[in-house]
């Protein structure tokens, strides 16, 4: 194998390096805007059930919560359960 095969395999080997971790990166992207979308329903959820406590909910709270629940149950089944252990401490 001479000079200019061994830099086009070096060369072919760096690229498909590259894409791989391109693509790593944007799944890595992907989870963390759905683990963002997550947590914005899950704060919408506490929101519901404090005001319902309150007895300052809108009259749209119980299929708002309903709405927010599926969303949930769409993200568990793509992404994984969620637990205590996702929520940043206080």
């Amino acid at each position: 194998m001479g000079f200019m095969d061994k830099v086009k395999e070096s060369a072919a080997s760096a690229a498909s390096a590259a894409k791989d971790a391109a693509a790593k990166g944007q799944a890595k992207v992907g989870e963390v805007q759905a683990k963002r979308g997550a947590d914005g329903v899950l704060r919408q959820l506490g929101l519901a059930a404090y005001l319902q406590t309150q007895n300052r909910a809108p009259a749209t709270t119980e299929s708002d919560i309903e709405k927010y629940i599926e969303t949930l149950k769409a993200y568990e089944s793509e992404h994984g359960e969620l637990s205590a252990e996702d929520s940043p401490s206080s």
